[in-house]
């Protein structure tokens, strides 16, 4: 039967000492293996938090749990890789407080996904967030279409920000309620506002066919220009 107080076992569990060597070794890898998991997740996949933050509680998480559980984890590796990855931390906010590019790189950056009422298509292909993602976000916003958005930003923490027109400047827009957006079609049957379903254009369009000028598609849906209740 094991002795419960074997403090040998506690904090060794009959390791070698030079196995704390082997400890920092192990934390960095997967320190950078996490953070790079979690980079190409994309900020969606860590909402609230940066990419950095999450690896930080992740790899503090696993750190912490296995001690506790387990008998043959010995708790003075455990704490040196608590040392290691606020080491790894310390490290690398200095060298992003330091370095731009590098910061950009692990925090991410601020990108405009909405411009004057339309997608901007370059920032939007960068994201992996899928438009009916999104759109639901601007629903729970109690947004009706995109001409009643000025600008739209997602943040580093995949949070959206949105700033609105005033009311008296609410343009015709690519409306994002299901029942409207669904109405898509490639043929225009009245001389009326259409909105392109991929990015957003708009413009007065004649019956017949016609082609986005900004993004070579085909299939419209009828605008809306309806403003905001709040």
């Amino acid at each position: 039967m094991k002795d419960i107080f074997d403090w040998s076992r506690v904090l060794w569990n009959d390791l070698p000492e030079i196995f704390l060597v082997e400890v920092v070794f192990r934390s960095v890898v997967m320190f950078v293996v996490l953070l790079l998991t979690l980079k190409i997740a994309g900020k969606r996949g860590v909402k609230q938090l940066s990419v950095f933050e999450t690896v930080i509680i992740i790899a503090l998480g696993s750190a912490a749990g296995d001690p506790m559980l387990y008998d043959n984890v010995g708790i003075l590796p455990a704490i040196t890789v608590f040392a290691v990855i606020i080491l790894l931390y310390r490290l690398i906010t200095w060298i992003a407080a330091k370095n731009k590019k590098f910061e950009t790189f692990i925090e991410g950056k601020t990108e405009c996904f909405i411009n004057e009422g339309r997608f901007s298509i370059k920032n939007f292909k960068k994201e992996s967030l899928a438009q009916d993602e999104f759109f639901s976000e601007l629903r729970l916003k109690s947004i009706e279409h995109l001409g009643q958005i000025k600008n739209a930003y997602i943040e580093t923490s995949g949070e959206i920000s949105t700033f609105f027109y005033k009311d008296e400047e609410v343009v015709f827009g690519l409306p994002i309620l299901p029942h409207l957006f669904d109405k898509k079609q490639k043929h225009i049957p009245t001389n009326a506002h259409y909105s392109c379903t991929f990015c957003g254009f708009t413009e007065h369009k004649s019956i017949g066919t016609a082609v986005c000028e900004q993004c070579q598609r085909e299939e419209w849906v009828p605008s809306i220009n309806t403003t905001r209740i709040t």
